[in-house]
């Protein structure tokens, strides 16, 4: 594979909770050795049908406002056609039309160029699924 584009699989474990799983350092991890100063863009894709890629602050509420918000639009019953697994599990296979599976983010020198407060965060409700990969590529 060339140096314009190199790509890494972080395997992350959710656990049996919903969660906001923030990514940030991890990106900068992979940064760090894929981007070595250039350039480019950075993919981060989850391929997963109950899993979504969310820019949003943490640390400070937001997370657990996300997951709010969440129970709001898609609350966790049985009005789901999508009915295997725990009750309500139908709600997860809708989330990624409003947490979409994927980001792409700016990078110039090497460096993530997210705004103050922004995270790179994966965003579970799944209960039955608490292993997740999330696949980051740079190109640059």
């Amino acid at each position: 594979m060339s140096d314009a584009f190199t790509t890494r699989v972080l395997h992350i474990v959710s656990g049996a909770e919903e969660r906001v799983v923030d990514l940030t350092r991890d990106c900068e991890t992979f940064l760090r050795e894929a981007a070595a100063g250039r350039d480019g863009l950075l993919n981060v894709f989850v391929p997963h049908a109950t899993a979504g890629i969310a820019i949003i602050e943490t640390g400070a509420g937001s997370d657990d406002d996300l997951l709010a918000a969440l129970h709001t639009l898609l609350p966790a019953d049985d009005r789901w056609q999508h009915r295997h697994g725990s009750p309500g599990h139908g709600r997860d296979h809708v989330l990624p039309a409003f947490v979409p599976p994927h980001a792409t983010l700016p990078v110039v020198d090497g460096t993530l160029r997210l705004g103050t407060w922004q995270s790179v965060c994966l965003v579970d409700t799944n209960k039955d699924n608490p292993e997740r990969q999330v696949r980051l590529s740079f190109l640059g």
